[in-house]
């Protein structure tokens, strides 16, 4: 195994920050909230991924495209106070946040770095990486992932958790036609930037163009739920939020013709009014050693 732990934090060097699909989501005090509730539904099936991939004490880490935190301090958990995290984000706003969350949770084993993650070097490689939610953002998953894969030892372990934003079909059972025009909403405003919504759907062609020997070993997850206190619901309200100006400069809708405010409300009476089972996007979680 490599050196681990926190003497080997600070020889790392990022080398500005490359060019990147815009964030769709943008970073105001609602998007980074936002972050905040998505890792509420998310953590359970990034800790199940990173379980499955290995993730033990001690092991160096890179976080990449870190947000507000969540993830780096799911593994700071993982690997203990003898392990070490590297987290990187291009915002400034998202890393304040998840370093005063950090520092709050009495996490002093993580690391945050603005930059971008593709341009990033390490004097000491990484046990593992893991990036959620940051391959379908990529001009070029493939590059991404090799940039990513050359700061991981040999033997080290390179994984991903990724949104399933290709397949519009919203299945939730009764339908709620509020809760389809909802995500209608959601994927036109993805559609509109991101250029492979579709990248958590092909890792195992993604990690080999990227020269990983290795298939990927794969799963995927739905989110579902149901009753007036889903978590699900607030989520996909807060993610139409964030998207209201990109909906807007779009044309597609305005915040007035959503009635933002409104929408959890509306969509909580439907729910509880129909009974129904409710779905969300389709979670692909893959890894493989190098």
């Amino acid at each position: 195994m490599t050196p681990t732990g926190k003497q080997a934090l600070m020889t790392e060097t990022s080398r500005g920050i490359g060019a990147a699909v815009p964030y769709v989501f943008g970073h105001s005090d609602s998007e980074l909230h936002r972050l905040m509730r998505q890792a509420a539904v998310l953590t359970p099936i990034t800790r199940r991924l990173l379980s499955d991939a290995g993730l033990a004490r001690d092991m160096r880490v890179l976080d990449v495209g870190c947000g507000t935190g969540d993830v780096s301090m799911l593994v700071a958990d993982m690997v203990g106070s003898g392990g070490a995290v590297v987290a990187i984000d291009r915002s400034k706003d998202a890393l304040a946040v998840a370093r005063k969350r950090a520092q709050a949770a009495g996490h002093d084993n993580i690391e945050f770095r603005e930059g971008s993650a593709e341009a990033f070097t390490t004097g000491v490689p990484f046990d593992f990486a893991i990036g959620r939610y940051v391959l379908v953002h990529q001009p070029d998953p493939v590059s991404f992932i090799r940039a990513i894969a050359k700061n991981v030892r040999p033997g080290g372990v390179v994984a991903f958790h990724e949104p399933g934003l290709y397949d519009t079909r919203n299945q939730t059972v009764p339908p709620i036609v509020l809760w389809s025009q909802a995500f209608d909403w959601i994927y036109a405003a993805f559609h509109s930037v991101i250029t492979h919504p579709d990248a958590g759907a092909r890792m195992v062609g993604h990690f080999h163009e990227a020269g990983l020997k290795r298939t990927p070993t794969l799963f995927c997850e739905i989110p579902i739920g149901g009753g007036t206190q889903s978590p699900l619901i607030g989520w996909v309200v807060h993610t139409l939020r964030s998207l209201i100006p990109q909906l807007e400069k779009i044309g597609v809708a305005t915040a007035q013709e959503i009635d933002i405010d409104t929408l959890e409300d509306r969509l909580r009476a439907a729910a509880v009014g129909s009974h129904t089972q409710l779905m969300t996007l389709t979670q692909f979680c893959g890894w493989a050693r190098l």
